[in-house]
């Protein structure tokens, strides 16, 4: 069979769009229609959250994303599921519970066989079934590169929304899953080692720490995807008007993630993400190592909270708006 992650120029959540250049593109968008739509929008564009959510008429919250990307790894049903798990993550990091989902599919019917796409669809139809959520068709078209994802709907109680505007000085902060899939990914797309502990971490869904926030009054949250833990802190700690300490050495990492940053397995947006914060950064001891890690673009990360629950370990604290959004403690 081929290995898949030889067909993907980027990979996962590290080919995204870098975030500084991303924003300057969306800057300004955001349709809002005439007159009298059927509901209210409550999250959009501007402080750029997981998802959209809508509040309709009747008072249900209806949470909108979508998500997909090119191969982590080589073996398809695993990838499949990856990417399943990552698309419904952004319903859960609003503290919501995903209803339907829509495969998106880019295939290069020349180059692979369609074997290897029913095993992806087959990864992604088991993780929907594991959150029970429906799944209802989709989108397939050519490409010269695959990639796989979902649009996804879910629902919300708005009165338990999470969101990531709405830290405040004084509240911890804490982690649900370790980091260092990117550097992990990167070392098995350029060598085939296979790291079983990343795999189990990418597909793991983040409904138990989703359900654990909102009955534990956390109403901030985002998940830790393509921008890294200190990409999607500053976007937390901006959107707040707070700053977020992050102590480095209370950040989990997967086995092996340092020993892949020392032998230089670093993703290109790994390190686009850490320029992007770093004029935003205060550093206290850190080295680049650990910064690169922080930084690490993850895919199918866990969920970033402000506030505590069981089994996510605390890494920081927020507190009142400093001289930067960021500061890392070594």
């Amino acid at each position: 069979m081929p290995r898949l992650t030889e067909y993907a120029t980027g990979g996962g959540c590290a080919c995204k769009i870098p975030a500084g250049e991303l924003e300057e593109v969306l800057a300004g968008f955001g349709v809002t229609p005439p007159g009298n739509p059927e509901g209210e929008l409550l999250v959009g564009l501007e402080t750029g959250d997981d998802a959209a959510v809508v509040l309709t008429k009747d008072g249900t919250a209806i949470v909108s994303t979508a998500d997909f990307f090119t191969p982590v790894v080589d073996d398809a049903y695993d990838w499949g599921r990856i990417a399943a798990a990552n698309a419904l993550s952004d319903v859960y990091a609003m503290g919501g519970r995903p209803l339907v989902g829509l495969n998106l599919l880019c295939w290069p019917r020349e180059k692979l066989p369609y074997e290897l796409a029913r095993e992806v669809l087959r990864g992604g139809a088991d993780i929907a079934r594991e959150a029970g959520c429906h799944l209802a068709g989709g989108h397939s078209v050519t490409d010269v590169e695959p990639k796989y994802g979902m649009a996804v709907t879910g629902v919300a109680d708005p009165a338990l929304l999470m969101r990531n505007d709405a830290g405040r000085a004084g509240l911890p902060l804490s982690l649900s899953k370790p980091l260092g899939v990117g550097v992990l990914n990167n070392r098995h797309k350029v060598t085939g080692e296979v790291f079983a502990e990343a795999v189990d971490t990418m597909t793991r869904l983040n409904a138990a720490a989703s359900r654990a926030a909102t009955e534990a009054g956390v109403r901030c949250a985002t998940d830790v995807t393509g921008f890294g833990l200190l990409g999607h802190l500053y976007k937390l700690a901006r959107a707040s008007g707070v700053t977020a300490v992050v102590e480095a050495s209370a950040v989990p990492l997967l086995a092996g993630a340092r020993e892949a940053v020392r032998d230089g397995f670093v993703p290109g947006g790994s390190r686009r993400n850490l320029e992007w914060v770093a004029p935003h950064t205060e550093v206290r001891g850190a080295d680049e190592e650990t910064l690169l890690l922080l930084a690490d673009a993850q895919t199918s990360g866990g969920l970033l909270l402000a506030g505590e629950i069981p089994d996510a370990p605390v890494i920081g604290e927020l507190i009142p708006r400093g001289a930067h959004p960021l500061v890392i403690r070594g």
